[in-house]
C-alpha cells in the first residue's frame, strides 16, 4: 500500500506440484505479523488455484484487483485454466473496493476459460487497467503460438467494468503474462515475452525494436517514474507537429541472460553483469595448471569453461571465461588427451564435440533407424566419461548409448529402461517436459564395465559387464524411495560394492531428504538422510576421493556434508540457502566445487581437513590440520582497472600457506598460529577470532611485520625461500604443531 507501509499483499500460487497448501490472495495490516487469506477459489478448486497477481490503485490503495489462476503440474505434464479444474471456469480477474473485504469478478468484454493473467494500473490514469489474458476459448492452441484465438491484451478506461481486446498476442503465458504501463504515458505499454514488447497506441500494436543485444525471455520490468526529460523546443520544421508522448527514460530489465538497465526508454541497455546469478547444472574439472579449469552447462545460457584462478591481481573476470556451445547447457567434459576440445551437451540430449583451437563444432544426437521407436531425451540428460577407458562417453536417454572415437559413432547398450507409459511419455505441457527417461548414470571408478543407471519414472539398474545384461533394482529400494525420480547415483571410490542414490520426490508433493547406501550392489538399502532438513530434497550426494565415511549433498537450500556415512549432516557454513545441483572435487587440490543454480560456481579451497575429521578430533578444544604443499608465485599488476564496481571479478584462491584450525566451543581465546622456519627461526605470526566450528587464515608465505628477519632487507613484495616450515598452533592452553613444505615457482629469488 503507498499509503501505508504497514498493508501489504502476496499473491500465492501454492505448491507447484502437489495440490492444496497456501494459496490465493493473502494481505497484511501490521507489516507481516499476520496474514489473513482474502481471496481463493471455491473449494474444491482451490486446492489447485492460486494468485496469479495483484495490482492496486495508486491514488486510492483501497481498489485492489487479483486474478486467480488454476494450474497442475505432474512430472510429465502442465496444465491450467480449465483444464486443471475439470472444465470448470473458476479464474479470471477480482476487483475489491474496500481492501479486499468483498469481492466481484469482472467479465464487460473479458474471454472465460481462463489461465495465467498478468496486470497493470496506470500510475498517470488509474481509471486505465490493462491485462495479459491466457483463454482457452475457442481450443488450447499450442505452447509454442504466439497469438491466442481469445485471449491476449485486453485495456479497461472505466477501472476494468468494461474491456477491450486490443491484441491477440499472448506468447507462451505459462512462463510470461507479464505486462507493464509507463506511469507517465498510458499509451506506451510494455508486454514481456522472448523479446521485449512495446506498444505506443496502448496496447494495438506491438514492436521488438527495444531488444537489440538483449539476452532473450524477458521476464521482470521495472519502470522508475520521474524519469520523463524535460520537454526540448521544436526545431522549426516541426513546429506543427504534435509533442512527442512523454516516456519513463529509466528501465531496469530482468532476463534469462541477467539484469539490464536503460536510461533512453529501452532505444539501449547496459548489461549489468555484475552479479554472480549463474544457474549452473553441472560441472567438471580438469588438471590445468597452476589453476584447474572449470566447465559447466547454465540455464539458457550455453556451455563455459574457465579457470579457478588466475596469476593477475585484477581477479578472475567474465573475459576469463570462454562460451562453448549449446542453448541451454548442461554436461561438459574435457577431453582427456586434448586440452582444447570439450563435448558439451544442450538440451534434449544434443552433443557437441568442440575444438577452441580449429573452431571445429561437430554435433552428435543418437536417432533411430527408420521405423524404428524414437529415442527420448531429458531436458538435462546425463552424460560422463569412462574412467577405465578415457575416450568413451556414456550417454542417457529413454536407453543408455556407448560414444565412442571421439563421439563420431555411438552404440545402443541397454534395452528401454524405463516404464515408457504412453499415457506420460506422450503427454503435452511446457514444451520442455519429455518423460519415461534416464536421468542419472555412474560408473564404478573400483570396477571396469560396472554401470548403474536410473530414471525420472523410479526405475534403478545396473550392469556388470558394459551393459551386455542389465539387472533391474527398484523394488529393492525401501519406501519411500522406491518408484520416485532417481536424480543422482554416486559409485563409490573404495569399493566396487557400494554405492549412493538420491531420489526426491518434491514433482509428487513430498519434500523429504532422499539418500540411500548400499553394500552388495544394490540388493540390500540403508536410508543415510539422517538429520538433513525435513523438507529440502537432495538433487546430489558425492563420496570423497580419499576417505569414504565423509559425504556431502547438495539440496535445494544449500551444502551438507557428513563424517559418518550419513548418519549425521552439518550445513557447510558460506554457502547461501540456494540450490546446489552438482559437487565436484578436484583429486589433485582437493578443493571442493559447487554448481548452484541461482548463484553460479563456488569453490572451496582444499577440503582436505574435511577427510581428517573425526570424532576424537572433535573432541579436543582445537586442532590443527595437515597443511598441504604450496608453491608461492607472483601476480602480475594487470590493467590498473578503473571501472569502479562495473565489472565483476570472482575472487582467487588465497596466496601461499592455508590453515585450518576446530574449535570446539567458544572459550574467548584467540587462534594464534606461530609459523616457523625448520630451524626454528620465526617469520610469522598469525591470529583470529576463536569462533566455534572450523576457521581459515591463509599466510602469504611473507614475513609479519612483528617479526624481524635478518636477511632480505625490508621489502614486503619478496617472498621466504623454499624449504620446510612449521606451524604451531595456540588456543588457551592447547597447542598443535604441523610441518608443510614450500616451493617457489621457477625464477623467482626469495629475501
Amino acid at each position: 500500500d503507498p499509503k501505508n507501509p504497514d498493508v501489504a499483499y502476496v499473491a500465492a500460487m501454492g505448491h507447484l506440484w502437489a495440490d492444496g497448501g497456501e494459496r490465493g490472495l493473502y494481505n497484511t495490516t501490521d507489516g507481516g505479523k499476520t496474514w489473513k487469506l482474502i481471496l481463493q477459489a471455491a473449494a474444491p478448486h482451490n486446492a489447485r488455484t492460486g494468485c496469479g497477481d495483484v495490482m492496486l490503485d495508486p491514488t486510492n490503495p483501497q481498489t485492489v484487483y487479483a486474478t486467480l489462476y488454476p494450474r497442475q503440474r505432474t512430472p510429465w505434464s502442465f496444465t491450467s485454466g480449465p483444464n486443471a479444474t475439470g472444465g470448470e471456469d473458476v479464474g479470471g480477474i477480482f476487483k475489491s473496493t474496500n481492501g479486499g473485504a468483498t469481492w466481484k469478478k469482472l467479465s464487460g468484454g473479458l474471454p472465460a476459460q481462463t489461465g495465467r493473467i498478468g496486470l497493470a494500473v496506470s500510475a498517470s490514469n488509474p481509471k486505465i487497467v490493462m491485462a495479459v489474458v491466457q483463454s482457452f476459448e475457442g481450443g488450447s492452441g499450442t505452447v509454442s503460438d504466439l497469438r491466442s484465438k481469445s485471449g491476449g491484451v485486453f485495456r479497461s478506461e472505466d477501472s476494468g467494468e468494461h474491456w477491450t481486446r486490443m491484441s491477440a498476442v499472448d506468447p507462451r503465458p505459462f512462463y510470461f503474462s507479464q505486462i507493464r504501463v509507463d506511469p507517465a504515458n498510458d499509451q506506451r505499454v510494455y508486454l514481456l515475452q522472448f523479446a521485449l514488447l512495446v506498444s505506443d497506441d496502448g496496447g494495438k500494436n506491438f514492436r521488438e525494436d527495444l531488444s537489440e543485444k538483449v539476452h532473450p525471455d524477458c521476464h521482470a520490468l521495472a519502470i522508475q517514474p520521474g524519469t520523463v526529460p524535460a520537454p526540448k523546443p521544436p526545431k522549426p520544421e516541426d513546429k506543427n507537429k504534435p509533442p512527442k508522448p512523454p516516456v519513463c527514460q529509466r528501465l531496469l530489465l530482468g532476463t534469462d541472460g541477467g539484469l539490464y538497465q536503460s536510461f533512453a526508454g529501452g532505444k539501449n541497455w547496459d548489461h549489468l553483469n555484475k552479479i554472480p546469478a549463474g544457474e549452473f547444472y553441472r560441472i567438471s574439472l580438469d588438471d590445468s595448471k597452476p589453476y584447474f579449469r572449470i566447465a559447466g552447462g547454465l540455464q539458457d545460457n550455453e556451455n563455459w569453461v574457465g579457470p579457478s584462478g588466475v596469476q593477475s591481481k585484477e581477479l578472475i573476470r567474465n573475459s576469463d571465461w570462454t562460451a562453448l556451445a549449446g542453448g541451454d547447457g548442461f554436461y561438459v567434459l574435457f577431453d582427456p588427451t586434448d586440452h582444447d576440445t570439450f563435448y558439451a551437451e544442450s538440451q534434449q540430449g544434443e552433443v557437441h564435440r568442440i575444438n577452441l583451437r580449429n573452431g571445429e563444432l561437430r554435433r552428435l544426437r543418437p536417432e533411430p533407424t527408420e521405423g524404428a521407436p524414437r529415442y527420448r531425451f531429458h531436458w538435462n540428460s546425463p552424460m560422463l566419461m569412462s574412467r577405465h577407458k578415457p575416450g568413451i562417453i556414456y550417454l542417457g536417454g529413454n536407453c543408455v548409448f556407448k560414444l565412442t572415437d571421439r563421439m563420431e559413432k555411438y552404440s545402443v547398450i541397454s534395452p528401454d529402461l524405463t516404464h515408457n507409459d504412453p499415457a506420460k511419455t506422450n503427454a503435452t505441457g511446457s514444451g520442455a517436459e519429455n518423460y519415461g527417461v534416464v536421468f542419472s548414470l555412474a560408473e564404478s571408478p573400483k570396477r571396469a564395465g560396472l554401470l548403474w543407471a536410473g530414471t525420472d519414472d523410479g526405475r534403478l539398474w545396473i550392469t556388470e559387464n558394459d551393459g551386455g545384461k542389465w539387472t533391474e533394482l527398484t523394488n529393492n529400494l525401501p519406501e519411500p524411495a522406491r518408484g520416485q525420480w532417481v536424480v543422482h547415483i554416486e559409485a563409490s571410490n573404495a569399493d566396487p560394492n557400494i554405492a549412493y542414490v538420491a531420489t526426491n520426490a518434491y514433482r509428487t508433493g513430498d519434500d523429504r531428504p532422499m539418500i540411500l547406501r548400499t553394500s552388495d550392489l544394490g540388493k540390500t538399502w540403508q536410508l543415510v538422510a539422517g538429520d538433513l532438513p525435513a523438507n529440502d530434497p537432495v538433487e546430489v550426494v558425492r563420496e570423497d576421493l580419499v576417505n569414504p565415511k565423509l559425504l556431502y549433498a547438495g539440496t535445494h537450500f544449500g551444502l551438507f556434508a557428513s563424517f559418518d556415512q550419513g548418519a549425521h549432516w552439518v550445513r557447510i557454513g558460506d554457502v547461501p540457502p540456494v540450490r546446489v545441483d552438482d559437487i565436484q572435487i578436484h583429486p589433485r587440490t582437493a578443493d571442493l566445487a559447487i554448481a548452484t543454480h541461482g548463484r553460479s560456481v563456488a569453490v572451496l579451497d582444499d577440503s582436505a581437513p574435511f577427510r581428517e575429521f573425526t570424532p576424537e578430533i572433535a573432541a579436543k578444544p582445537a586442532h590443527l590440520f595437515n597443511v598441504r604443499s604450496v608453491t608461492g608465485a607472483y601476480l602480475q599488476p594487470g590493467f590498473v582497472d578503473s571501472n569502479g564496481k562495473g565489472v565483476y571479478r570472482g575472487k582467487n584462491p588465497d596466496e601461499g600457506a592455508l590453515f585450518t584450525v576446530w574449535v570446539k566451543e567458544f572459550t574467548g581465546d584467540e587462534i594464534k598460529i606461530a609459523i616457523t622456519k625448520s630451524t626454528g627461526q620465526p617469520v610469522a605470526n598469525l591470529k583470529a577470532p576463536g569462533t566455534p566450528g572450523f576457521t581459515r587464515l591463509n599466510w602469504d608465505l611473507r614475513p609479519t611485520k612483528d617479526v624481524s628477519i635478518e636477511y632480505g632487507g625490508d621489502d614486503p613484495k619478496r617472498l621466504l625461500p623454499a624449504g620446510d616450515y612449521n606451524a604451531e598452533l595456540t588456543f588457551g592452553t592447547n597447542k598443535v604443531k604441523q610441518s608443510f613444505h614450500v616451493d617457489l615457482a621457477e625464477g623467482i629469488t626469495p629475501r
